[in-house]
């Protein structure tokens, strides 16, 4: 295929830039350039709800509230998850300011953080040129791309779990190269700390898993042994225990409801959202990392013996066999993607740690073409870079021409227009970002059924405020209001200034907004204002014309 000049020039360019990911300490720029390229382009599009506006909430209540120990969710205890991404994200809002780059700026680095470990650690243990096209596919694809967009907590601990396994494995071969592995196992388990403290025992067992799991595979038995390091194991109880034994002095029941519910209860319970059938996470994705997908089949065709890269003498004792990479890698991707196939309910980003692994295997079939002297094949791997990056601008001019759900622009409208002691309540529905835009610090009524038995059943905005009511009752009972006593408190000639956001559809099924236009709407949702002491209908009076 005959690309045109511009193309071309573009592929020459492409791989010049690969030719110099060769170089021992190109390290620097592989993570300036990922950085660059996933950054560039977070800004251009609002948080997304819910889980985007839900989490960097959490991170903007603990800068607002300046109590950075228990994440809160409406002013309520929040322990869905632990709190490493709040604290990054708080971080990153107390510095950028409030806005999505910012909010995202945690996955970014995390993404970042990923391809450059990798980078670095297949460095070491294959080579330069192995290491570079490893970066390259995992950096320009659509599924680590959207992920670094995604201001969530399953990049994070993609990346630490990552991280984890690679620091456990240079600690092994440096162990069998007869070189110190302390600073190694000391990393593992500072890694592997994080990855509690960013989602909880997965960022432990996964990782634990996939090393325990390759090294029974080569019958080192006594390697298994020497990462059970008791230094390493104090170290991580250090960074872990101080929060969960200050939660739970501070909220009791925590520990409970942290540990045994949220890790053991919820992977085997199936009455959650997003089910999906067992195989699910391969199509998936097969489909999120193309078009460098499409090269898999060339693995399983029969392979002639790989050609040893030069390796300057003093370096060559940090190359290992192949075989042992493979089965490492292979461990790896079964293990993240076994565990997460297993409960009912999945969710894409729960696999974002099979990335590394599977970019190993993609560039093998470069590698084998590359050695074998098959004619182009450095162009094939950029030319798949390219069409790569494509699909991910693609994506991200999709989401800007066609915006998701967000209520940004009805924020706006709040923060322009609400005075001190105004109240704000949600009907039906809890727009996470809505504090974040507004910064409305204050509390926020959710309105729902919250006497229905069924609330406690679910698994959405009702469950997560319900969860977080039983931790402190007095403020539950201030913010979960049923509708009949939102209606009340509407129809008391003393009420405050209140501020109604509702589903458009929805807005007739309550008195108050009946006759009624919104003073600014989305597509969807619409912002009410009802002023103070005004009154409404349904209340057995006149009811007064529509605000203006």
């Amino acid at each position: 295929m005959k690309f045109p000049v511009f193309g071309t020039r573009l592929v020459d360019a492409g791989e010049s830039v690969w030719l110099r990911l060769r170089t021992r300490r190109a390290w620097p720029w592989v993570a300036l350039f990922t950085f660059l390229w996933l950054a560039a382009t977070t800004w251009m599009y609002p948080l997304l709800l819910p889980d985007e506006g839900r989490y960097v909430g959490v991170a903007w209540h603990m800068l607002a509230s300046g109590d950075y120990l228990t994440p809160r969710l409406d002013g309520m205890p929040f322990f869905h998850k632990p709190p490493l991404f709040y604290w990054l994200t708080a971080a990153s809002l107390a510095v950028f300011g409030d806005n999505a780059w910012a909010g995202r700026l945690c996955s970014v680095l995390a993404a970042t953080a990923l391809v450059t470990v990798t980078y670095v650690f297949l460095r070491r243990y294959a080579s330069g040129r192995a290491a570079g096209r490893t970066a390259l596919i995992l950096a320009v694809q659509p599924f680590l791309f959207g992920a670094a967009h995604y201001a969530n907590l399953d990049m994070l601990v993609a990346a630490l779990m990552s991280m984890t396994v690679m620091a456990g494995a240079d600690a092994v071969f440096r162990r069998e190269q007869m070189r110190p592995d302390a600073w190694s196992l000391t990393a593992m388990y500072v890694a592997a700390a994080a990855g509690f403290m960013a989602k909880g025992l997965i960022g432990v067992v996964l990782p634990g898993g996939a090393l325990c799991f390759w090294l029974l595979g080569r019958r080192r038995y006594r390697a298994m042994g020497r990462l059970l390091w008791w230094p390493g194991i104090l170290l991580f109880l250090a960074l872990t225990l101080p929060w969960m034994a200050a939660m739970e002095t501070r909220h009791p029941g925590f520990f409970d409801y942290y540990i045994v519910y949220q890790h053991f209860q919820r992977f085997l319970e199936s009455g959650f959202n997003n089910p999906h059938p067992f195989w699910f996470y391969v199509p998936v994705v097969l489909g999120l990392t193309l078009p460098w997908s499409i090269q898999i089949w060339r693995w399983f065709q029969p392979r002639g013996p790989l050609q040893t890269a030069f390796v300057p003498p003093a370096h060559r004792i940090e190359q290992v066999d192949r075989r042992v990479l493979r089965g490492l890698m292979l461990s790896w991707l079964l293990m993240v993607l076994v565990f997460f196939s297993i409960p009912t309910s999945k969710l894409v980003g729960y696999v974002i740690a099979v990335l590394p692994p599977l970019a190993w295997f993609i560039q093998e079939t470069f590698e084998q073409r590359e050695e074998s002297t098959a004619p182009g094949a450095v162009r094939s791997l950029v030319r798949h870079a390219l069409v790569a990056g494509g699909l991910c601008l693609l994506a991200v001019a999709a989401m800007v021409l066609f915006p998701q759900r967000s209520t940004k622009s009805l924020a706006q409208t709040l923060a322009a227009s609400a005075a001190p002691g105004d109240r704000l309540a949600m009907l039906d529905q809890y727009a996470y970002d809505v504090p974040l835009y507004a910064g409305w610090d204050g509390p926020v009524i959710a309105v729902a059924p919250w006497d229905d038995p069924d609330v406690m059943r679910g698994d959405d905005w009702r469950r997560e405020l319900a969860d977080a009511a039983t931790f402190t009752p007095d403020r539950g009972a201030d913010r979960l209001w049923t509708t009949q006593r939102l209606q009340t408190y509407l129809c008391d000639p003393g009420h405050a200034t209140t501020w109604l956001l509702a589903w458009l559809d929805e807005a007739g099924h309550y008195p108050a907004l009946s006759g009624r236009e919104p003073l600014a709407r989305t597509s969807r949702m619409g912002l009410w204002r009802i002023p103070a002491a005004e009154t409404v209908n349904g209340c057995g009076g006149t009811p007064s014309s529509a605000p203006e």
